[in-house]
């Protein structure tokens, strides 16, 4: 990765962030990110796949339902595409200054949009070959981009699934175009997050219809892309309400069941946000797992929610509890592909400092650093593994084999259960929370 800065530098004063090491006070230096160190035959670079999302890091100014905006960015532009050169300039300078290999990006946080379909066109693809020399200057990659068909109040009734025909029209413009700009980007994923596909009352909605026309119009997409050459993964991101009370991609489950039922799980896997997982009653872990055990973990989004607020937080990632038990999956599932971990968080609305952004960045590729280190352990170490796999050991061999491997039917199984002598076995919980309490502080 090439260190790159355009005609202006803006974030002044802030070099090339260093590993300098746990024992470092140096809030501008990883503490356990070291991107050459190997572990298990490949570098964290390469295990943990970090991205930045350009919306909350280049857009979003502190702005919330309370209060006006409370964070300025240097590279601000009265003019709308002046403003999006200047935001490349400094995404580029801020992903090369922090290490980031990869980013992602909607439609509209990239390129100015436009209430006349062809002048989005026009301007996205003009932005596109902007971000393209860029890539090619600093050796940042795309990871994946979209389109953002939630935010114009064209979409107020959702955009696959909004029930006037014409704006699910007007949302394949965007999605085409993201489509084409993906494949002159190189992306390697290209994600659906359908912030309006939901609805808020029943008393108004044909469910079964607009899930129909979801698939359809994932079909299409799916098809177009396929025909101009993107190679890559499309990615679903679930979410269970917020901003529809009840979105059709409510968790990581549902989601698969959805793909599977409409013959699209061949082309799609899931994109985890860690508070999406949380906001429909899960853990972080339990969504991965969920996508791995039915081969659809495809990417993350890397952020946590906070237990006591009920909405999506999107606070950067510091829990590793959580970051541990989140690679012991992603580990376990060899990787995430051509998947990533990308920062879908944001500065807190009083952080307001430029520093805070790469403060805010380093605490989370730490925590994950630190959470792949640890899960790396448990698994060479093997307790844990063998702890779950004596667990289920009475389906390893005799009659448990044979029920598995579905030799066994209803009235055998019942048959046997006259004459089995069952015996308490403890779950062992609080042992295995003070195993993996060892793993950390140990």
């Amino acid at each position: 990765m090439q260190y790159f800065v355009g005609e202006q530098e803006y974030f002044k004063g802030i070099g090339k962030i260093q590993f300098e090491g746990k024992g470092s006070r140096n809030p501008l230096a990883f503490k356990y990110y070291d991107a050459k160190k190997v572990i298990a035959g490949k570098t964290m670079e390469e295990h943990l796949r970090f991205a930045t999302a350009y919306w909350h890091s280049f857009c979003a100014d502190g702005t919330d339902p309370f209060g006006n905006a409370t964070i300025d960015f240097p590279f601000r532009k009265a003019d709308k595409y002046a403003n999006a050169i200047a935001k490349a300039d400094a995404a580029f300078e801020f992903f090369t200054k922090l290490g980031t290999p990869f980013y992602c990006f909607h439609d509209i946080d990239a390129s100015p949009d436009h209430e006349v379909a062809a002048e989005y066109e026009k301007t996205y693809q003009k932005i596109a070959d902007e971000l393209l020399a860029r890539q090619k200057a600093s050796g940042v990659k795309l990871l994946w981009n979209t389109a953002n068909v939630f935010s114009h109040p064209n979409y107020m009734n959702g955009a696959a699934t909004n029930p006037d025909f014409n704006v699910v029209a007007r949302a394949a413009v965007q999605v085409k175009n993201s489509l084409d700009v993906n494949v002159k980007l190189g992306g390697s994923n290209y994600v659906f997050w359908g912030g309006r596909e939901g609805y808020m009352s029943l008393l108004n909605t044909d469910m079964k219809r607009e899930q129909e026309h979801l698939a359809r119009f994932l079909s299409m997409a799916r098809d177009y892309g396929r025909s101009i050459g993107f190679k890559g993964t499309f990615l679903i991101e679930p979410k269970p309400m917020e901003p529809t009370k009840h979105q059709y991609d409510y968790d990581a489950a549902t989601t698969i069941g959805f793909l599977k039922n409409w013959g699209l799980e061949k082309d799609f896997k899931c994109n985890i946000e860690a508070n999406h997982a949380t906001l429909a009653g899960h853990t972080f872990s339990h969504d991965l797992q969920v996508c791995a055990d039915n081969g659809m973990l495809g990417s993350v989004d890397a952020n946590q929610g906070d237990s006591i607020n009920g909405w999506d937080t999107d606070e950067f990632p510091t829990n590793v509890y959580e970051t541990t038990q989140a690679m012991l999956v992603i580990l376990r599932n060899g990787g995430l592909g051509n998947g990533g971990l990308n920062f879908d968080a944001k500065r807190r609305r009083n952080s307001t400092d430029l520093e805070d952004l790469f403060i805010a960045h380093i605490g989370g590729m730490d925590s994950f650093a630190l959470g792949l280190e640890v899960a790396q352990k448990i698994l060479e170490d093997g307790v844990l593994d063998s702890f779950v796999k004596e667990r289920y050991s009475s389906f390893d061999t005799g009659d448990g084999k044979k029920y598995e491997e579905g030799k066994l039917g209803l009235a055998d199984l019942a048959k046997l259960g006259h004459s089995v002598k069952i015996e308490k076995k403890s779950g062992k919980q609080e042992y295995l929370n003070n195993l993996l309490n060892s793993y950390l502080f140990g």
